[in-house]
């Protein structure tokens, strides 16, 4: 099998697959729906379109930077301004970046990174409002999900790898696996269809683990000095 190696990172994403009404969750990290959505706009499919080919990829995330939790709520009246309408409550996730890896046949998985270079439709995270920054796309591999995750470098921010002080960081990962595997979840996030007329979500079983990765910004052991920005530096210690 041939595994895509994606990087989603962006100042806002949203990954909704319990969202209802007028309150718009997010879950903390991307479902395999939003990851199948990218690549169907990638490739220019419509939401009518079949995508059972796309829905056969196995996907894994792994949490490189896991970000917070931010909301949002908007608010809206009638043209002639008398009437106010239910506020709508939104969250995303702010400042967080994911290792998002896609394992499937050689062809389709080229092909898929081929589109994401030259997409068809504009890519988002999760949400319109939500476009990736940086590198999405980080090569090929040959091999399973597992292993590309637990190779792949940290693709945190730098500002977050030099706020850990250890040679070693422990990633949280969620990964598709076959049903009845002991210890797994099941979740609904597997899309059936896109049509508007008829979204349908299926269940999936996936695992969730961990793995170690080093950290490129570890210093050995450096411990910074006093703060060259401290306002009371100029007066001297009192001695």
């Amino acid at each position: 099998m041939t595994v895509l190696l994606l990087r989603f990172a962006a100042p806002m994403q949203s990954w909704g697959t319990s969202s209802r009404f007028v309150r718009r969750n997010t879950d903390r990290m991307p479902s395999k729906s939003g990851v199948i959505g990218l690549l169907a706009a990638a490739q220019g499919r419509r939401r009518v379109d079949p995508i059972e080919d796309l829905v056969g990829l196995r996907v894994g995330v792994r949490v490189d930077q896991p970000g917070r939790v931010e909301r949002d709520f908007q608010t809206a009246r009638t043209r002639d301004g008398s009437q106010s309408m239910p506020l709508s409550y939104r969250f995303y996730l702010a400042d967080a970046v994911f290792a998002v890896a896609v394992e499937g046949e050689a062809t389709l998985v080229e092909g898929l990174r081929e589109a994401l270079r030259r997409p068809v439709f504009p890519l988002f995270l999760g949400r319109r409002s939500c476009p990736p920054v940086g590198r999405l796309d980080h090569e090929l591999y040959e091999g399973g999900v597992e292993q590309v995750l637990s190779k792949t470098p940290w693709l945190a921010a730098k500002w977050t790898q030099r706020a850990h002080a250890d040679h070693h960081v422990r990633l949280a990962t969620v990964i598709d696996c076959p049903p009845g595997t002991p210890g797994s979840d099941v979740v609904r996030d597997e899309p059936i269809s896109f049509d508007p007329r008829r979204r349908e979500y299926g269940w999936r079983s996936v695992i969730h683990g961990r793995v170690t990765v080093p950290n490129p910004a570890y210093d050995g052991g450096f411990t910074p000095g006093p703060d060259p920005h401290d306002p009371m530096g100029p007066l001297g210690d009192g001695n």
